[in-house]
């Protein structure tokens, strides 16, 4: 039986960095990864361009992982946003700012970033073993012991890195959920975040492709609103994405209806006084012109009257009371009820995970079996687009990392 005292499955961006910082003189690492090289998700993560953060004050990025934020501050503030670029840059990977605020290697090569953390686990000394799927974990009391196929090894610390359960094709097959329950940790409902959204019936098929800034919409469920607010929407072939619906689809569910504005940030009696004013100025104009002098993009301009079931080329004087009241519903607060959200095969991100109230967020240690670390997607964590996500791994794998150099410091 091989012999370690830092053992880590999973070998994504969690599980990599974890070993860097863990690793020191005569301390054997070892990282049993399934895939047959490290990083394949991330080899794919920003569309290969990987968005490893995001800029500005680490406050602000509390706010970004729905309601659980606040467990992820002590990881966060460990390594924060500016030390993550520091530490590319000081090994040869120079990053830049967008207008947005991602910050991108600059060479716009995800490889770069896995070749960099690879290259430094093997200068530390990590063993990276690819292939080499867990099935099995036991607790040793003290230590673990790890089964896969063909070996066993025994380790004082386990950190469980390996992601959570969307896009499996890149290995991330919620194995582990499987090994966190197993030693009586709860996981919380599985699903997809930071993914489309389905609509039955689109109406908008035809303008796959455009994209409104800054759109106001809000979230109803069973005719209540939960919630209000803005973001970048994009219209697909079957539904909706852009930054502002993935971002919340974490909250979304099957039968929730979107309502979308494309009036803009305008109260609907404001809005109204403009329209009617606008008609009665020019009452011959037809409805659709008056609607893109509204700053409605041209071939939405066109649609909107149709879905009210006003007759083509009707004009303002023609426009009854039904149909005024009908297009300004559909101008203020368009209706799209979600059929389905994209599942977990096209989800960027997992929803739920391990408890976190069964983990210390100070260590990144298990509340309920001591030694026992996890870092990355594995926990009930998921953040909003932009580089949100990456830097969750990236702090949690060097936090761990920390809690266990603590633990081995008490001699435990």
């Amino acid at each position: 039986m091989e012999q370690y005292d830092i053992a880590i499955i999973g070998a994504g961006p969690a599980g990599l960095f974890c070993a860097i910082h863990a690793a020191g003189p005569g301390v054997r690492v070892l990282i049993l990864e399934k895939n047959s090289r490290p990083g394949v998700k991330l080899r794919i993560s920003g569309s290969g361009q990987c968005n490893i953060t995001h800029e500005g004050d680490i406050r602000t990025f509390f706010s970004r992982y729905g309601t659980h934020g606040q467990f992820l501050k002590p990881a966060l503030l460990s390594f924060t946003n500016l030390a993550l670029i520091r530490f590319f840059e000081k090994h040869h990977l120079p990053m830049e700012i967008t207008d947005g605020g991602k910050v991108f290697p600059v060479s716009r090569n995800a490889m770069d970033v896995c070749d960099v953390l690879s290259r430094e686990c093997r200068n530390r000394g990590v063993l990276l073993r690819c292939r080499e799927p867990v099935h099995r974990v036991e607790n040793a009391d003290p230590g673990f012991v790890l089964y896969t196929a063909g070996n066993t090894f025994s380790t004082k610390n386990l950190v469980i890195a390996t992601g959570g359960a969307s896009y499996p094709k890149t290995g991330s097959t919620g194995d582990g959920y499987r090994l966190a329950a197993s030693f009586g940790h709860t996981i919380n409902g599985i699903g997809p975040a930071l993914t489309p959204l389905l609509i039955r019936n689109f109406p908008f098929t035809d303008l796959a492709g455009m994209s409104f800034a800054g759109l106001p919409f809000s979230i109803w469920r069973e005719n209540r609103k939960i919630f209000d607010g803005r973001g970048d929407v994009l219209f697909t072939h079957t539904g909706l994405s852009g930054p502002g619906i993935l971002d919340h689809s974490r909250n979304i569910r099957a039968d929730d209806e979107i309502r979308l504005s494309f009036a803009g940030p305008v109260q609907r009696d404001a809005f109204v006084r403009e329209f009617l004013d606008t008609i009665s100025r020019a009452p011959t104009r037809s409805i659709k012109t008056i609607i893109a002098g509204l700053g409605i993009p041209e071939r939405l301009a066109r649609l909107l009257p149709d879905l009210a079931g006003i007759p083509e080329d009707s004009t303002g004087a023609h426009l009854t009371a039904a149909g005024r009241t009908r297009l300004i519903g559909l101008l203020t607060a368009c209706p799209l009820v979600v059929s389905a959200l994209g599942d977990l095969s096209v989800a960027m991100v997992t929803r739920g995970g391990i408890v976190l109230d069964e983990v210390n967020a100070k260590t990144m240690e298990s509340k309920i079996v001591s030694g026992l670390f996890f870092a990355g997607e594995v926990v009930d964590i998921d953040g909003d687009t932009g580089g949100f996500n990456l830097q969750a791994a990236f702090s949690t794998g060097f936090l761990a990392a920390q809690g266990i150099r603590e633990r081995a410091g008490k001699g435990t």
